[in-house]
C-alpha cells in the first residue's frame, strides 16, 4: 500500500454531498477493472473483516449489482447498485441502495447517487467519487454510521491488492 499517495474525503452539508478522491499505483485499466467486474469487486467492495457476496451484477446502463457485505458471523446487509451511466474507462454512475434479501429497498435508509471518475497520470490513476445524498439528515445518518471509516478501509484494501497485482506482474 502507498501512503504517500493523496486520499481526500470532504463533505459538504449544503448540497448533501461526499466528496472522496482516492488516487492508486497502478494502470487505469486495472482500478476501472477493479470497480467494474464482480469477481474483484468481491475482493476488496467491504471494510475488513466483513466480506462483500455478490449475488449478480450487470455492468450496463439499466444493470444492476446485487451484493452482500457479510459479517464475519454471517450476518448479511444487502444493496444495490442500478447502473445508470457509463463511459467506459472514464466514468460510471448507479443508484445505490439498501435493501432486504429479497430486494426489497429498507425506507430508513434513502438511496445515494454515486458518480465515479477516473483519471491515469504516469502510472497513478485517481478515482474521484462524488456521492449525492437525497436529504441532509440521510447524509449525517450514512457519516453517523461509520461511512468515512468504512469507506477509507475498503478503499484501503483495494490499494493493497491492486499492489499485489502489481507485483504479481513485475515478477511475471
Amino acid at each position: 500500500m502507498n501512503t504517500n499517495l493523496p486520499f481526500e474525503f470532504t463533505v459538504d452539508k449544503t448540497t448533501n454531498t461526499v466528496f472522496v478522491n482516492r488516487a492508486f499505483a497502478a494502470e487505469l485499466p486495472l482500478v476501472w477493472d477493479a470497480f467494474t467486474k464482480q469477481e474483484i469487486l468481491d475482493q476488496w467492495w467491504a471494510p475488513k473483516p466483513w466480506s462483500s457476496k455478490t449475488k449478480y451484477m450487470k455492468f450496463e446502463v439499466g444493470g444492476r449489482r446485487f451484493y452482500a457485505m457479510v459479517s464475519p458471523e454471517g450476518q448479511e446487509h444487502w444493496s444495490t447498485q442500478d447502473y445508470t451511466a457509463i463511459s467506459i474507462m472514464t466514468n460510471f454512475k448507479f443508484v445505490s441502495a439498501f435493501t432486504d434479501k429479497d430486494e426489497n429497498k429498507n425506507p430508513e435508509f434513502p438511496g445515494s447517487n454515486w458518480d465515479l471518475a477516473f483519471i491515469e497520470t504516469n502510472g497513478v490513476t485517481t478515482a474521484s467519487i462524488t456521492i449525492k445524498h437525497t436529504t441532509l439528515s440521510a447524509l449525517e445518518q450514512m457519516i453517523q454510521m461509520g461511512f468515512k471509516e468504512g469507506l477509507t478501509m475498503t478503499l484501503n484494501e483495494l490499494d493493497k491488492m491492486l499492489g499485489s497485482f502489481s507485483t504479481m506482474n513485475a515478477s511475471n
